[in-house]
């Protein structure tokens, strides 16, 4: 049985985290840094840090509070926002992340998934999915931070992603984001089934229970958590305990700072 993996994602701007609904309606919740120690206390798997305005300045104070936060951390980091080549990529390793997640330049230059994975392994490429059904009931791909439709079909596009060298897909509904009514099992469902990587249900976790439907009911390999942990709704702690008194496997966290489950 796999290890279902718990991530917790920081959205960043200004250097701090914030939170909204549907990409929009932004507040601040705290410092990054001291919440991804918090976190990884609880239990987290992974932190996820996304700069969600992506212009070269905000990018440029995200690998700095990147670097702070990797010196401090014992789980892996991944970083995405205004990630555009392999130089990009190079730098957020350098800053201490682990993986980087990669969303609109991969849709207008597919080449350089394959370009990071060539030179820095598909382990380290994260393709970043923002997906919305349309009127037609298709899931189309969103880009600029869920600003702008393309033509792009979400399924076809992760396994596009995988072929050109993506190790994982990070899969967010959009139409779910920050609403905390359970992930969209639909779209999860039909990427997780599509491609051969581990796919990140993304968007709409709002207790337990949608944790363990996202993995259950749609396969997906992880679950991605922000907005009930910032407001204290619940801890990393008791999510994990529920997915395990549903027969899932996930990973203990005895040796992490003294803290144990």
């Amino acid at each position: 049985m796999l290890t279902r993996r718990v991530i917790v994602c920081l959205d960043v701007k200004g250097g701090r985290v914030v939170k909204g609904v549907n990409f929009v309606g932004l507040r601040d919740v705290g410092d990054p840094v001291s919440l991804s120690e918090r976190y990884e206390l609880e239990g987290a798997d992974e932190i996820t840090f996304l700069d969600i305005s992506a212009s070269a300045e905000e990018r440029a104070t995200l690998l700095d509070v990147a670097r702070r936060t990797a010196e401090r951390l014992f789980i892996p980091l991944t970083i995405g926002g205004g990630v555009r080549t392999a130089d990009d990529v190079a730098r957020a390793l350098r800053a201490g992340a682990d993986k980087v997640s990669v969303n609109s330049a991969a849709v207008t230059n597919p080449e350089m998934l394959t370009a990071a994975a060539d030179r820095f392994g598909a382990q380290c490429v994260v393709a970043s999915i923002d997906a919305k059904k349309n009127a037609d009931g298709v899931y189309k791909v969103w880009v600029k931070g869920g600003r702008e439709e393309t033509p792009l079909e979400a399924v076809a596009w992760a396994q596009e992603c995988v072929a050109r060298g993506a190790g994982e897909i990070l899969l967010t509904s959009i139409d779910r984001d920050g609403a905390r009514i359970g992930y969209d099992l639909e779209i999860t469902r039909a990427v997780a089934e599509a491609v051969h990587v581990p796919v990140i249900a993304s968007g709409g976790a709002g207790n337990a229970q949608h944790l363990v439907d996202a993995v259950q009911q749609a396969h997906a390999d992880a679950v991605l958590v922000a907005g009930i942990l910032h407001d204290g709704l619940t801890t990393v702690h008791a999510l994990k305990q529920v997915m395990r008194d549903a027969g899932l496997l996930v990973r203990e966290t005895a040796g992490v700072a003294g803290v144990s489950e």
